[in-house]
């Protein structure tokens, strides 16, 4: 076995096989394990999928959302053991690969219309 090989059978072992399947525009759930002391607790923040990275074990999603004003963005390694879970809760019909722009945006200005041909 070569090298490559050895890393791709790892890496096999860690990726997650009940992700969703997720696109840009969507907005979404992603539940974030926080410790606590001893304990650990699932966090939840949901907001727009901004921007999609890479594949494999390196797929990250780049989630936005406006918190007391101010935009905060996220971004979310999906194989990583700290997702608890992913929740599409609605699709959004863009026509971008990022979402960038939406950066520059306030208000109402950043709705994106919901998309009602792929299911949740």
């Amino acid at each position: 076995m070569s090298a490559q090989e050895i890393i791709r059978s790892i890496e096999a072992e860690q990726l997650k096989s009940d992700l969703p399947i997720i696109y840009v525009g969507d907005t979404v759930k992603v539940g974030v394990k926080i410790k606590e002391g001893q304990k650990y607790r699932i966090q939840p923040y949901e907001g727009v999928v901004i921007a999609m990275r890479n594949g494999g074990i390196n797929e990250t999603i780049t989630v936005r959302r406006v918190f007391q004003g101010i935009g905060v963005e996220r971004v979310f390694l999906l194989h990583s053991p700290r997702i608890d879970n992913i929740k599409v809760l609605r699709r959004g019909k863009v026509r971008r690969a990022k979402l960038y722009y939406l950066r520059k945006r306030v208000g109402k200005a950043t709705r994106i219309k919901q998309r009602f041909d792929r299911s949740l």
